[in-house]
């Protein structure tokens, strides 16, 4: 299409959020069956923090405003979802607080959990390198075991669905098809750009880092992973731009292949009614001029 900007998004409670350049538009589906779009003008730190453009930065600035985002996106789905009316705005202690919950979270069951349960076998598994295998291996089964868990509630289930809308309508468009619901829906609900695949990127260059770390005592090994989060996120922002960037080359389809596995678990087949939504939240953040090539 000519655009250099990877438009993303996110499936929210009975809708999708859509980030473009300038701004980001959260559509959801009422009680009523209408859909209410709320769109807002966005501004990353990077404009005015030119550094952390650089590669290996921005991928921890993108992760902390994606977070952000994310949340503010569903506080004002779940409002519409129910039917209010108003929305509370969240403040900025409000934010900074939900974020950290859900970043200790994150950490608590993706870093301290498998990495204290892979030391606890360091009698029958000696060795940093078996060490980090297991280690690494146990943070994908937790995710996978988490994923498939909360995959089972009907109200994820939906959200599920949502972001397979997501990722269709981003498909249909960088296709240059037009954003009309049957056109949309010929498209896979599997993106290389989707956070599941980052996720699942993030492990694997986890094993490989902490590899090179040695044998350490339990604290440190604890701290050292999260001290790396940082490094290990900026690493795996880079491959999953790349990916996006050479999706249709042999060897990176190869490589790009089981984030798309995964996918299988956190998208659904989409009804016309879900990819309708996604289609007016990406309409809304559309750069003026592309609008009537995406139809």
């Amino acid at each position: 299409m000519g655009s250099p900007f990877q438009y993303g998004g996110q499936a929210v409670i009975e809708g999708v959020m859509m980030r473009g350049p300038e701004s980001r538009a959260v559509a959801v589906r009422r009680p009523d069956q209408t859909i209410i779009v709320d769109e807002k003008p966005v501004s990353s730190i990077t404009s005015r923090v030119p550094i952390l453009k650089w590669p290996l930065l921005r991928g921890v600035v993108v992760l902390v405003e994606s977070l952000v985002l994310g949340i503010e996106a569903l506080t004002f789905s779940a409002n519409q979802a129910v039917g209010e009316e108003e929305e509370e705005e969240l403040t900025t202690k409000e934010i900074v607080i939900t974020v950290g919950i859900a970043l200790l979270f994150a950490v608590l069951l993706f870093a301290v959990l498998p990495t204290a349960a892979a030391h606890m076998l360091i009698k029958v598994a000696p060795g940093s390198l078996v060490q980090n295998l297991i280690e690494g291996i146990l943070r994908i089964a937790i995710f996978l075991g988490y994923v498939a868990a909360i995959g089972r509630m009907e109200d994820i289930k939906r959200v599920f669905q949502y972001h397979g809308a997501e990722h269709k309508v981003i498909h249909a468009y960088e296709a240059g098809e037009q954003l009309e619901v049957e056109r949309v829906q010929r498209y896979s609900t599997l993106h290389p750009r989707c956070g599941t695949s980052f996720l699942l990127i993030v492990m694997v260059i986890s094993i490989l880092l902490f590899s090179l770390l040695g044998k350490q005592v339990l604290w440190w090994r604890i701290l050292s992973r999260v001290l790396l989060l940082p490094a290990v996120a900026g690493i795996s922002y880079e491959l999953v731009k790349l990916s996006g960037k050479y999706a249709n080359v042999p060897w990176c389809r190869v490589l790009i292949a089981p984030g798309l596995w995964l996918q299988k678990l956190t998208t659904g087949q989409p009804d016309d009614e879900q990819v309708e939504v996604a289609i007016s939240a990406f309409g809304a953040v559309l750069k003026e001029g592309e609008i009537s090539s995406a139809g």
